[in-house]
């Protein structure tokens, strides 16, 4: 006889969403719904990377696990509307990358556990987490202050192209502190920086170097933002056209063609995000999961890409690197 599957919800109505799959010999699966609201594609990187480490902890799609991918509309109160997407698909846990995904959780599913990944804003600045060794609320998970790695990224810069003395920051709305950071930073090294904030959506990043002062051409700063990510290969053809060196905050930008980066691994966070979604799925409280944050920092060079804009990095900038692409 062939055998067959049937869902059910456990318990009655305002129960939770967990589901539970029973075949015909009477066994039970827990089945755990996870909501994840992004721009980026289900098949980037670090979407490929938290699969993978949910497989190694035994979750198989259509099995014991549903990821519900929802795009935000582009307009204010787009990431409202995903996240009303996924309570209405009865969600367990979410993934939140983005600020306005953990308050829309917040204001609209307060109960709703949430795995966070904040790597542009400051979740306990911002009250959704009461501290970082007891979060005391639903949200927890991993959190990167970028700020703090800006100082060290121009450092390396001037260090890896030492007859370099000016260059241009690329910011939105998402990356201001960042842009302010790096200012701040800057003339420290004896680095002058010009800025053009890009705002319209996609980004036209010919058009925004045209906007800075010739002699600030040669290189060119990217923060982490959301939007840049997706652009990484986009970004990586108009340097390379356009011979600029590129500066990233993670290595996913260097894969695809960009100069040098210096920052976590990302999709590293990613698998440990699939580990606190693990915990929560089998009864740990988020309340009580301390939010981490990454000690861990790599300088990635991609010297395929210096020989192709005709620069060369410093020797010295090299043999510091962790990983160089050839």
């Amino acid at each position: 006889m062939q055998r067959r599957a049937f869902i059910t919800l456990l318990g009655g109505a305002g129960a939770s969403s967990i589901l539970s799959v029973t075949d015909l010999r009477g066994q039970q699966t827990a089945v755990t719904r996870v909501g994840i609201v992004t721009i980026q594609a289900p098949t980037s990187p670090p979407y490929i990377a938290f699969g993978r480490r949910l497989r190694e902890l035994g979750y198989i799609e259509g099995q014991n696990l549903t990821l519900d991918f929802v795009n935000p509309p582009r307009h204010p109160g787009g990431d409202a509307e995903a996240v009303q997407e996924l309570i209405h698909r009865n969600v367990d846990i979410v993934l939140a990358i983005y600020q306005p995904t953990i308050a829309a959780v917040v204001a609209a599913a307060p109960s709703v556990p949430v795995v966070m990944i904040a790597v542009d804003y400051d979740p306990l600045a911002l009250g959704y987490v009461k501290s970082l060794a007891q979060p005391a609320t639903e949200v927890t998970g991993l959190y990167l202050q970028q700020i703090d790695l800006a100082k060290k990224r121009v450092q390396l810069l001037t260090q890896a192209l030492p007859d370099v003395h000016a260059a241009t920051v690329f910011w939105d709305t998402i990356s201001e502190d960042q842009w302010k950071a790096t200012a701040s930073a800057a003339p420290a090294f004896g680095l002058w920086l010009a800025d053009v904030l890009l705002l319209d959506q996609p980004y036209d990043y010919d058009k925004a170097l045209a906007q800075a002062p010739p002699d600030f051409r040669s290189v060119v700063i990217f923060p982490a933002s959301p939007v840049f990510f997706p652009d990484r290969k986009r970004i990586a053809e108009f340097a390379v056209r356009r011979k600029v060196a590129t500066v990233f905050p993670f290595r996913e930008w260097v894969d695809a063609g960009g100069l040098l980066s210096y920052g976590v691994d990302f999709s590293a966070m990613f698998r440990r995000a699939a580990e606190y979604v693990d915990m929560i799925a089998k009864g740990g409280k988020p309340a009580n999961l301390p939010v981490e944050q990454p000690t861990k920092f790599e300088l990635v060079i991609n010297l395929k890409t210096a020989d192709a804009i005709g620069i060369t990095v410093s020797p010295l900038i090299l043999a510091r690197a962790d990983a160089v692409i050839e």
